[in-house]
């Protein structure tokens, strides 16, 4: 046998321990890394101050919020109504990084137009918003399904945990990429919006570069259904979705922890994304908001690992239960909000909590669920993700519309988090798992 090469005797232990001992793990993972860029820079940090002071410009303080909130959720149902379908369809044609990258693409290309925006532009903004979030959203689908299909079952909380910590990292390299050339342009003569402009593309580019390893490193899972022409197969995807749903009752608590993902995660999905159009509404200093947001990304990497690990210690659904509670604590600091400063700890604090939840809660339902039939149930485990994100920003922008102030409707996002954990606290792992098992030797 011949010998080991001294640096990897010492990454590939790392890696393990990491959960990403494996080609196709990593090439999975790196594909957060990529799109994280997307998510960071424009849905959270860069574009929602962008879209206030230069394509909203003129418009009223509260209705650039409420329009920014209005374009998010129909982002949102669009990629909603969509997910279920694609999911059935994705495991019937064996179509999976196909679909993927096909939505991958929407969401690039719309992301580089979104450099063409100038002042007074708010349409145009929000529409390349709307189109880029579903293709974000939209890849997620097939992304998430994959996940079965790369980890074994004693892996999931390890993967999927470490899938969110490498977004963390991607994400924060390429928000302080874009921060720099922001506040350096003028140094280098570029002068005006041209800075940020140039960040988008740089995104895009970013995005569809990364996002190659996971063609080139995973096999997609083979199709369950008999070869037959597109349309035919498209046709039977849609009139599968009401089967879908009807087989998901046979799996009972991976149902219920939809049901309590959908409530807790649509608190998380409004704090994401309103965080920082809240903090321009407030008059928060810009370079620090922008600042607390890769505070959030760096925060957030060695965190998402300890939720790993903290969900083979103490269980995944107490780990989960841990960060619901931080985020009532944020929630309640987000309401007293008065200073930049206050800004730069809620980010630290979101840091800790975010990412482990949304991993723990993707793995936890992996593991309720037959993998053979993982993309038409992650299709609804999308949807539930993307009404998640429908509610909590829509309860928001009529809170602001009804009380004149996005202070008031942080509030809200309370009532999802005490009724997701309520409903979470009722699912039962061990059966669920047990279900799943009995479905897949069957």
């Amino acid at each position: 046998m011949p010998p080991t090469p001294p640096g990897a005797s010492r990454s590939r232990p790392l890696l393990g321990r990491l959960g990403l001992d494996r080609p196709e793990l990593v090439a999975w993972a790196m594909y957060d890394w990529a799109n994280s860029a997307f998510l960071t820079v424009v849905v959270t940090a860069v574009f929602p101050i962008y879209y206030r002071s230069v394509a909203a410009k003129g418009l009223d303080a509260t209705a650039a919020t409420g329009r920014f909130g209005l374009a998010t959720t129909l982002a949102l149902v669009v990629a909603a109504i969509l997910a279920p379908p694609l999911g059935v369809l994705a495991d019937r044609s064996g179509g999976m990084l196909r679909l993927l990258g096909r939505f991958l693409w929407l969401g690039v290309a719309a992301t580089a137009a979104l450099a063409l925006v100038g002042e007074g532009d708010w349409f145009l903004a929000l529409a390349l918003f709307v189109l880029a979030n579903i293709g974000v959203t939209g890849s997620f689908v097939f992304y998430d399904a994959l996940l079965p299909h790369v980890a074994r079952r004693d892996e999931l909380d390890r993967v999927s945990s470490a899938g969110y910590a490498m977004g963390y990292v991607g994400g924060g390299l390429a928000l302080a990429l874009c921060l720099a050339l922001i506040l350096g342009g003028p140094k280098f003569g570029l002068g005006g919006t041209l800075p940020t402009r140039i960040s988008f593309v740089i995104v895009a580019a970013w995005w569809a570069a990364f996002a190659r390893p996971l063609f080139r490193r995973v096999t997609p899972p083979a199709a369950t259904g008999a070869p037959a022409p597109l349309g035919t197969v498209v046709r039977e995807a849609f009139g599968q979705v009401g089967r879908t749903l009807r087989d998901l009752r046979g799996y009972p608590q991976a149902l219920l922890m939809l049901l309590a993902f959908l409530l807790y995660n649509d608190g998380i999905q409004t704090i994401i994304r309103m965080a920082t159009i809240y903090g321009e509404e407030l008059k928060l200093d810009r370079t620090l908001m922008i600042g607390a947001i890769v505070l959030v990304q760096f925060v957030g990497i060695p965190f998402a690992f300890l939720f790993g690990w903290l969900g083979g210690r103490i269980g995944t659904k107490p780990a989960i239960f841990l960060g619901i509670a931080g985020y009532v604590v944020i929630t309640f600091l987000g309401w007293r909000l008065q200073t930049s400063r206050d800004f730069l700890l809620l980010a630290g604090l979101v840091g800790m909590v975010q990412g482990g939840t949304q991993a723990l809660s993707r793995s936890l339902f992996a593991r309720m669920i037959p993998k053979e039939k993982s993309g038409e149930f992650f299709g609804f485990f999308a949807i539930f993700e993307k009404f998640a994100g429908i509610f909590g920003p829509l309860l928001f922008s009529l809170a602001v519309y009804a009380t004149g102030s996005s202070r008031t409707a942080i509030l809200t996002t309370l009532v999802f988090f005490v009724a997701g954990a309520t409903l979470l606290s009722r699912v039962d792992v061990a059966e669920g798992e047990a279900t799943a098992r009995r479905a897949q030797a069957e």
